[in-house]
């Protein structure tokens, strides 16, 4: 299904998690990382990857939604939104008061879904990240 996703969203040649790394951030020793999965009508619909987050300048404590996919034979079946609120819900049982993410702009149906459910945007904002040499020069330093 990650696969699928990756494909989806057109960056289907950055996916290079094996089916073992998954596992070991899921349930490995230090796991950090959440999965929910949904099964409609007997097969998987939809996944779910997130994990804990904190907002400095809020203080809030909340979920990051890494990954969330729907298959393209159960979306309009209410199954995002199914995944979408069992993580809310497990947030507020913990205390946590957000779920923070990123759309690529060119998934319009998601943008339509999310705002459709309230959420904001922050068009001000730029996801950048250290990952590979970078990484390696800032571990070295």
């Amino acid at each position: 299904m990650m696969r699928d996703f990756a494909d989806f969203v057109g960056l289907r040649e950055y996916l290079t998690i094996s089916e073992e790394r998954l596992s070991q951030a899921v349930f490995g020793r230090g796991a950090f990382v959440d999965l929910l999965v949904a099964v409609r009508k007997g097969a998987v619909a939809g996944y779910a990857i997130f994990y804990p987050h904190f907002s400095s300048f809020r203080g809030e404590r909340g979920y990051y939604l890494e990954d969330i996919y729907v298959d393209e034979s159960s979306r309009r079946e209410g199954v995002g939104l199914a995944l979408l609120q069992a993580i809310a819900r497990r947030a507020a049982e913990l205390g946590f008061e957000r779920i923070d993410f990123q759309v690529l702009k060119s998934n319009t149906g998601a943008v339509r879904f999310y705002e459709g459910l309230g959420a904001e945007s922050n068009e001000g904002d730029r996801h950048f990240k250290f990952s590979g040499e970078a990484f390696a020069r800032l571990c070295r330093k």
